[in-house]
Parts: structure tokens; sequence; C-alpha cells
């Protein structure tokens, strides 16, 4: 039952996320891990989301902010697997002390992942 709540939560979240409208922040689901997110954008386009729990924690401590961890991805391109997508996964985070100073920082990488919750299997080239 709460697995079933947990993904009309999150559902409801991500549709409030793509609904038009300039003068509201971006609603964010909070999450302990992005694969929800990553699922979310493959099915949605783009799902966005706060780190909570233990690993946002430690990521606070090691960067001395308490700062929330922000996490969007957005889909590139379906895959030639049936499911898998493209996704591009930014992270932001304020105030972060490195090397001294404080600054915003910011992550963006890319990752090819499938509805089902595995990496697609790579095309083996002769």
């Amino acid at each position: 039952m709460r697995s079933a709540l947990s993904r009309l939560a999150f559902a409801l979240v991500v549709a409030a996320a793509a609904a038009p409208s300039s003068a509201q922040p971006t609603a964010r689901v909070a999450v302990t891990d992005i694969k929800p997110l990553l699922r979310g954008a493959i099915e949605h386009g783009a799902a966005h989301g706060v780190l909570t729990g233990e690993p946002a924690a430690y990521v606070r401590e090691r960067f001395g902010t308490r700062a929330p961890i922000e996490i969007d991805v957005k889909s590139l391109h379906p895959l030639p697997q049936l499911g898998c997508h493209r996704l591009e996964v930014t992270t932001r985070q304020r105030d972060v002390l490195e090397g001294g100073k404080r600054e915003d920082k910011k992550v963006v990488y890319q990752v090819s992942y499938c509805r089902d919750g595995r990496f697609p299997k790579r095309a083996v080239r002769e």
C-alpha cells in the first residue's frame, strides 16, 4: 500500500512540476537516491527532486552546508532498447565549502537508464 501511495504522490509532484507556471518554483519530490527521478524523467520527460536522508546528511556534512541538494533529470532522447532513455542529471547545492571557499556548486552528467530500473545493454561491435 505504501509503495502505491509513494508512486501516486510522485506522479502528482511530477505532474505539478510539468504544469506551466512562471510564478511558482519547481515542485520537488523528496528522494534518498535518484532512481525514482530517472524513472520519472523517462515517463514524463523531466523530474525534480531534493535529496534527503543519510545520503543528504553525508553530503551536507562533507561540504559544510545546510542547503538542500536539488536534483533535476530530463530525458534527452529514447534509446533503441524499449523503455530506455538517455538522461541528463543536474545536481545543485548552495553555499558549498570547498578549498576554504564558499560557492554554489552544480554538477551535470548524462546516464542511460531503463524504465524497469536497469541500465541498457551495450551494443556489441564486431
